[in-house]
């Protein structure tokens, strides 16, 4: 008669699992950010974490679903504004939008992630429900802070997404050349193009988001007024 304790099922009492879920998503993200989400297929992760492709579909019965996950993820440190909570509503407003672009800033490709997914995890929930309540608070109706959530976080990904793409070539692993819109003026007849050219080809993007940003609260500060 065999041992018992010398049983497969015996050996492997104890030790930690070889796959779960939240081990998944942070292979995921680990293999984002080496070879970008084009590369990320349920192949490549499941050889990463050394399993059969199959064994995966245990968790995300599609890739779309292991990419809502990712999001979510994205969004777990992001919570409410730093200091007190009754600082002026329009600054902790455009302090979460800046929290959500560093989110997605901190992985590659995250944007393109994050745009193509409508997650309902605890992480994403929050965001959108802090943003809500600062809006609220400040007498936005119900209405209105519904919408202006939506476009705040819709000019952010936006926004994000076009920076990301901004940073490679089409194509290629090399950064995107900005000459190539300057030469494309000078070829043609442009002169507001021309005048306007040093900030169209100007890679500080912090400086594009906080203008836009800026824009967007300035406009929800006039609403504000109206109602």
């Amino acid at each position: 008669m065999s041992n018992p304790s010398s049983s497969p099922s015996a050996r492997t009492r104890g030790r930690p699992p070889r796959l779960d879920q939240a081990r998944t998503v942070e292979t995921a993200l680990d293999l984002l950010d080496e070879a970008g989400l084009d590369a990320l297929t349920m192949r490549r992760l499941a050889d990463a974490m050394g399993v059969q492709a199959g064994a995966l579909y245990r968790y995300f019965a599609t890739k779309q679903e292991l990419l809502t996950a990712m999001a979510e993820r994205m969004l777990s440190d992001v919570g409410a504004p730093a200091g007190p909570t009754g600082g002026d509503w329009s600054e902790r407003l455009a302090d979460l939008a800046r929290a959500m672009r560093t989110a997605l800033l901190a992985h590659r490709d995250g944007a393109r992630v994050f745009a193509g997914t409508h997650s309902t995890g605890a992480h994403t929930l929050h965001f959108a429900d802090t943003v809500t309540g600062v809006l609220r608070k400040a007498g936005f109706d119900d209405a209105d802070a519904a919408r202006a959530l939506m476009a705040v976080a819709h000019f952010t990904v936006g926004h994000t997404l076009e920076e990301q793409a901004a940073a490679l070539e089409p194509g290629t692993e090399a950064p995107a050349d900005p000459g190539r819109l300057a030469d494309a003026v000078a070829a043609g007849s442009y002169p507001h193009l021309t005048a306007t050219l040093p900030v169209l080809t100007s890679t500080d993007f912090t400086a594009h988001f906080e203008f836009g940003l800026r824009l967007l609260v300035e406009g929800l500060r006039a609403l504000r007024q109206q109602r």
